[in-house]
């Protein structure tokens, strides 16, 4: 085993691939499973679209992330406690939503759905931090590619495998239960854990902790290009799988199940490896080289859709697409959530981090998503993919433009 895949298995890396998977475990069941069990329930499709608000914590998020700074449970230190205090919360009030029904209880499940939510974006600021504080900066990509792993692992869990699980065998109220069963379980990880080898001092007040994470960062040289860049490195990513589903089904002709086995579950494994591969690799090509190649890929990956675009449809091209495509996404998430720990000071992490993952969603959410069909719809999908790329490319250029500074990061985190 080579260097780049040993550093998986040093302790203070190989937990984050369980807590991840505590971290990841919440939110389908918050969403699309309990949309699920709303549906089958026969509950109004009005009544179901109000359920998709519970997610509305994971985009607020920031808000309360300096109390996390600021404030600490008196146990397991500054981070673990309360990923530890969260994991319990969750456990026992995902259980609880196994108790209710969505016919006669709605209303007490979505809000029991909500709190459920809260707990888990709480979860997410203090593992973030965590994370961040935690990993030598020579570890950073390995653990990204972890808390990945993890993540997408309970997804599948707490999404595919859930429907399965209610429907054949145990019913949706036990399948909650289990869930938060799997919680529990995954506290142990916490446990296991080891604190930072240097632990930073918290705020000294809560004015501090909202006022001092802004200051610090903007102070920086190169701030708002900083900023610039995590919004523009992904865009193309973003806009090239915005509705690459509906593309498959509609534009390339490929049926439901088809796209179902492919692309939901051949590619999640894709982004796992990628993830894992990128991890490795990073510990040789550092940080800079690193996004440089693995953003390159990602751009250039998506050709692969203008072929299915320009092509009869194959069920064998199709999977040989999503896998290389998924494989080079999951390469540049892996560095790119490794650059956001390196811009990250430990004293702020909770707080900091949550404003750059709040940021790193902006192209998904505000320009990806409503841009997609207006460009679609006038260019047609095989233009459409080849414009990805190029919408790829700012991004690549603003990198290499800022080469110095993000070289600096792995030798001076938040240089």
């Amino acid at each position: 085993m080579t260097d780049g895949w040993r550093v998986y298995g040093r302790r203070r890396v190989a937990p984050l691939l369980v807590l991840g998977f505590a971290s990841g475990l919440p939110l389908a069941l918050t969403t699309g499973t309990l949309q699920a069990w709303a549906t089958v329930e026969q509950v109004s499709l009005q009544s179901i679209g109000f359920l998709t608000l519970a997610g509305t914590a994971y985009t607020l998020k920031f808000l309360w992330a300096p109390l996390v700074d600021r404030f600490a449970p008196p146990w397991l230190g500054r981070r673990r406690g309360w990923v530890f205090l969260t994991q319990w919360l969750l456990a026992a009030s995902i259980a609880a939503m196994g108790f209710f029904s969505p016919g006669p209880e709605l209303q007490t499940l979505a809000l029991l759905a909500v709190w459920v939510a809260f707990l888990s974006a709480t979860q997410d600021i203090a593992f973030d931090a965590y994370s961040t504080d935690v990993l030598r900066h020579e570890e950073r990509a390995a653990g990204a590619a972890l808390k990945v792993m993890g993540y997408r692992l309970a997804m599948v869990v707490s999404g595919g495998l859930a429907l399965i699980l209610a429907d054949q065998w145990l019913g949706w109220g036990r399948t909650y239960m289990l869930m938060g069963a799997l919680m529990a379980l995954a506290s142990l990880a916490t446990l296991w854990a080891p604190e930072p080898e240097h632990a930073a001092q918290p705020p000294r007040d809560l004015q501090q902790a909202v006022i001092a994470p802004l200051r610090e960062f903007f102070g920086r040289p190169g701030a708002w290009t900083i900023l610039l860049l995590i919004v523009l490195y992904k865009l193309g990513d973003a806009f090239a799988g915005a509705l690459s589903t509906t593309f498959l089904i509609r534009g390339a002709g490929f049926d439901v199940t088809e796209v179902g086995m492919v692309n939901k579950v051949f590619g999640l494994v894709a982004t796992i490896i990628g993830a894992l591969a990128g991890g490795g690799l990073m510990t040789r090509l550092g940080l800079y080289r690193a996004l440089m190649a693995f953003g390159l890929l990602q751009a250039v990956s998506n050709l692969g859709y203008w072929m299915l675009a320009v092509t009869p449809p194959h069920l064998y091209s199709m999977a040989v697409v999503v896998a290389v495509e998924n494989l080079c996404g999951g390469l540049g998430t892996a560095a790119f959530v490794a650059l956001l720990m390196a811009l990250c000071r430990q004293q702020f992490s909770a707080t900091q981090f949550a404003l750059l993952s709040a940021l790193s969603a902006v192209g998904r959410t505000y320009l990806a998503g409503p841009l997609t069909p207006v460009f679609v719809e006038h260019l047609g999908w095989p233009a459409f993919f080849v414009m990805t790329v190029a919408i790829a490319l700012p991004g690549l250029l603003l990198l290499w433009w800022m080469r110095g500074l993000i070289g600096r990061l792995d030798e001076d985190p938040a240089a």
